[in-house]
């Protein structure tokens, strides 16, 4: 696609625990904008019940009955959107628990999900104890274009993100729940994942207080293949409308060829002297 992609980024502060809260709030942020046409739609990891992880196993979901799915299928249909639904806790048929992102189209039909690849156990953190890791990346050929899917640790690990850009992604996107305390990981790992794959880097965070002394970051940004920061939200909740054209990461691709230089995987096999 080379026409303009209008983009709605919801960054959201997740009150903890609560399906019913959460989307009622995500629903009034929205409100404004209703009417207006949109190509994508994204929100932040675990938007819907907050970054803390002994909730998970009482806030997971079936897909056969998540009032999450329903909601971002609804969300999708009237905004005539394709809907990237941050994640949300899914309890599978055999009662684990992943951290996973869902896709919706235009027409609000469930069409992908990916399960977070790297669960992150640091930190005082243990993600790893509530959920398990999926072990696939998912990349959607939407209509406006193919975007490879990852979910906020995922970010510290560039091979999921080159998997991308061997298998032809445009777009990348992470929803996280990014800590505050470190702002310049996110700043530097988002935009080196644009640069390095020139790709359209999208990388949507939650916002606020945690509990106790713990925030979650804010700062959702939209990064261009060559690194610039087109677009970014302060510390709060808000909606961050914004406007690309993939044209912009072909022509770059065109004039400064780097991937083109890329070897096969298997070359990159190491040779270990002693």
């Amino acid at each position: 696609m080379s026409g303009d992609i209008k983009i709605l980024i919801i960054q959201n502060n997740a009150i903890l625990g609560s399906h019913e809260k959460n989307i009622e709030r995500v629903e009034k942020m929205l409100a404004p904008y209703e009417g207006e046409k949109y190509d994508l739609i994204l929100l932040p990891e675990v938007w819907n019940v907050g970054w803390y992880c002994p909730d998970f196993g009482k806030m997971a979901e079936r897909v056969e009955d998540s009032v999450t799915l329903k909601f971002l299928s609804k969300l999708a249909t009237k905004f005539k959107s394709n809907v990237i639904g941050g994640s949300y806790v899914r309890k599978t048929e055999e009662g684990v628990l992943k951290n996973t992102m869902p896709v919706f189209n235009r027409d609000g039909k469930f069409i992908a999900q990916y399960d977070k690849m790297h669960l992150f156990s640091n930190c005082g953190c243990n993600e790893s104890t509530y959920v398990e890791r999926g072990n696939t990346p998912v990349m959607v050929n939407l209509d406006i274009g193919k975007i490879g899917l990852s979910i906020c640790y995922d970010i510290r690990f560039p091979e999921i993100y080159r998997a991308y850009s061997y298998a032809g992604a445009d777009i990348l996107v992470n929803c996280a729940a990014w800590p505050k305390s470190r702002p310049h990981h996110w700043d530097t790992l988002t935009r080196a994942r644009a640069i390095e794959n020139q790709c359209f880097m999208i990388a949507v965070s939650q916002s606020g207080i945690i509990s106790g002394d713990e925030y979650n970051l804010g700062h959702s940004q939209v990064i261009a293949p060559f690194g610039e920061i087109i677009a970014k939200a302060g510390n709060g909740d808000g909606v961050l409308p914004v406007t690309i054209n993939l044209q912009e990461l072909y022509d770059l691709r065109k004039s400064f060829p780097v991937l083109k230089d890329r070897h096969e995987l298997s070359v990159y096999s190491v040779k270990e002297v002693k």
